[in-house]
């Protein structure tokens, strides 16, 4: 039985479009490592992150008037409602995600558990340990991964654990190189025990944050709690379809490299943001496309604790898929190297406007 792919019940091509749009103008990152996915995928994988995306935004914009975050998630529930009920309302992006989950059977417990991690994000959540990070990280990013697995037919424990590993490390490394951001917006992400471990109470820090050597310990501490995931989620990118691994395991070494950034930089998170060379981007050219053909091989690892409600969620989904693509896509080393080039146009866009 061949892939599902998107048909469009709800969405006309004016509302895919749209998504496009949104990701061209405000997520230009995703938009540029998309084109590494075949088609069949590209559009539902679009689709998804325009509405994760505008949900993320709605949260941003509720502002500080008392109960107004918490109407905006209200409102966001109710949209999720209408669209696995079939019945989007009147929106471009609820109308393609309602097709997205009527072709590949997206469970809802992904979305509903990236909505919390919102929520969290919201309410300032700070956490004890590296548990509490992994819980986090597990709904803002840990379910995009879930989701993308559900979208390629990867479905068995093995992959979408793995999916929920690069996910999480993804945002490991986001929360290490953001640790000045955040905690310039009042934001802390790293585990507190950790900092107490070495010297730092958190509290007063976040009231003057500062880099120094204890502190370079923890954010080291987090990278590499990263690669041990980074390096677990090669086994599931081995795994995936083959017109899939090249954009999937772009995402892991662009954003692995982030982390390698950060140590080159003393990991000094704090008085500057890490930001790859284009340079270095195409230096990575090589493991993206070696690896990227490699053989599936197994992972003894279990799902992480902390996502094992999203790996069980896409398992047991009522929707699967059970043959995957064996045939590399032609064209597969020229995309690659297109879209690297496009990161490095747009990062030379990004600090043209800075300027």
């Amino acid at each position: 039985m061949p892939q599902p792919m998107l048909k469009t019940y709800y969405a006309s091509a004016a509302d895919l479009a749209a998504c496009r749009q949104l990701l061209r103008t405000g997520s230009r990152s995703f938009y540029a490592a998309s084109f590494l996915l075949p088609q069949r995928i590209r559009d539902p994988a679009i689709a998804l992150y325009a509405f994760c995306r505008i949900a993320d935004d709605a949260i941003d914009c509720a502002g500080d008037e008392p109960g107004a975050q918490t109407r905006a998630l209200a409102e966001l529930h109710h949209r999720l409602d209408r669209i696995y009920d079939g019945e989007p309302i009147d929106e471009y992006t609820d109308r393609a995600l309602a097709d997205v989950v009527r072709c590949f059977g997206i469970p809802k417990a992904l979305l509903e558990a990236l909505l919390e991690g919102f929520e969290w994000d919201a309410e300032g959540r700070r956490f004890e340990d590296i548990s509490g990070v992994y819980d986090y990280s597990a709904r803002v990013a840990g379910t995009v991964g879930a989701m993308m697995a559900a979208l390629m037919g990867a479905r068995s424990t093995q992959l979408v654990a793995r999916a929920c590993d690069l996910g999480v490390a993804m945002q490991l490394t986001n929360i290490a190189r953001d640790v000045g951001e955040d905690a310039r917006n009042g934001r802390l992400y790293l585990p507190m025990s950790w900092m107490r471990e070495v010297g730092i109470d958190p509290e007063k820090w976040l009231e003057k944050p500062v880099f120094n050597e204890a502190l370079a310990s923890v954010i080291e501490r987090l990278l590499r709690a990263a690669e041990t995931l980074y390096v677990r989620s090669d086994a599931g990118i081995a795994g995936l379809p083959m017109g899939c691994r090249a954009g999937i395991n772009a995402a892991r070494y662009l954003y692995a490299e982030i982390g390698r950034q950060v140590e080159r930089q003393g990991l000094d998170s704090i008085s500057r943001r890490a930001v790859v060379p284009g340079s270095r981007k195409v230096q990575l050219l090589a493991p993206i496309l070696g690896t990227a053909v490699l053989s599936p091989r197994y992972v003894s690892a279990p799902p992480l604790d902390e996502t094992r409600f999203l790996v069980d969620a896409v398992v047991y989904s009522a929707h699967r898929s059970s043959e995957e693509e064996t045939a590399a896509p032609a064209g597969v080393g020229g995309r690659v190297i297109w879209v690297l080039e496009l990161f490095e146009q747009l990062e030379e866009r990004e600090r043209a406007l800075t300027n």
